[in-house]
């Protein structure tokens, strides 16, 4: 059973939220918005492939932490998310992971092809970026802190961050990766988006400095975590529950965290930052339940 926060049933917060979310990225990304349909129907198909929405939903949480609306915010969720996609697109590719399947059906690529699915992928990219700087979307947002955001995504999306973690990802394939590497590698592959989520949301919602260090710490504590329920997937989960191939890190060679550590100290670490994350979260006032079970949400994710 979902926990039972200030906010209600957690299942149902993070539906609303979801449905706030995928109506602005229908109308923000809208086929009706003269580019060549075929591409606009690649980026599309992958962009309402499912999937929880939880980076823009902790963009709002956190807004919502700081100052109680989360309004300004959501065209900066909806950025998050098609950079989010994107990246999954190019990770499904034959040159990256070669995976044909994403949220139980077939990956972009396998649809329309390699050219045109790189091109979805760099579309969405671009879009982001496009709808984090338009003038008419966040009018409470002062343009100082527009142009943070929009730094603080950039590195976040690059090669410090996500870009430089596939690559590290890449190279790591059947190497014999210590402990500070991996997670190195995932805090910049995994973790710099979901940092990056809570840490935007909180600029926009004009956040002090102490508030923004605590929601940046709340963030690298989820996003390890994050990986490390993920790797326990690949190895325990569900490969119909979960809509894709399990089992897939180990015959790509790639070091993970239950292959280095073992399955139940994995599990014993996810707990720890998952408790941490949340005593992070509770610092923040009496706004921060969205934000403390979405933590513990991650640790008991099925899929």
């Amino acid at each position: 059973m979902a926990a039972e926060t200030a906010y209600g049933d957690l299942d149902v917060y993070l539906a609303r939220r979801k449905a706030l979310v995928e109506e602005a990225l229908d109308r923000f990304l809208s086929p009706e918005t003269g580019v060549p349909e075929r591409i606009m129907d690649a980026a599309r198909y992958s962009l309402f492939a499912g999937g929880k929405r939880l980076r823009p939903i902790l963009c709002l949480a956190a807004a919502e932490v700081v100052s109680g609306a989360w309004s300004d915010a959501l065209p900066c969720a909806c950025a998050l998310e098609m950079i989010h996609t994107y990246s999954l697109i190019h990770d499904d590719l034959p040159a990256m992971d070669d995976d044909d399947y994403r949220r139980g059906r077939p990956t972009n690529h396998i649809v329309f092809g390699e050219g045109l699915a790189i091109l979805a992928g760099d579309a969405l990219l671009t879009e982001a970026f496009h709808l984090l700087a338009r003038r008419d979307l966040m009018p409470g947002v002062v343009p100082e802190d527009r142009l943070e955001v929009i730094r603080l995504v950039a590195r976040a999306a690059g090669m410090a961050g996500m870009v430089g973690g596939q690559v590290m990802d890449l190279q790591g394939e059947g190497q014999d990766l210590e402990l500070p590497t991996l997670t190195d590698m995932h805090r910049r592959k995994t973790g710099a988006l979901l940092v990056v989520s809570v840490v935007a949301g909180a600029v926009i919602a004009g956040a002090s400095d102490g508030q923004k260090e605590i929601l940046a710490g709340y963030g690298e504590k989820i996003g390890l975590a994050f990986q490390i329920a993920d790797d326990i997937l690949n190895v325990t989960g569900d490969r119909v529950m979960m809509g894709k191939s399990t089992g897939s890190d180990a015959v790509r060679g790639k070091q993970t965290f239950p292959a280095l550590l073992g399955l139940e100290a994995s599990r014993t670490k996810l707990a720890d930052l998952v408790d941490g994350a949340a005593a992070d979260a509770r610092r923040l006032g009496e706004r921060c339940e969205p934000l403390v079970q979405i933590a513990k949400y991650i640790m008991e994710r099925n899929s």
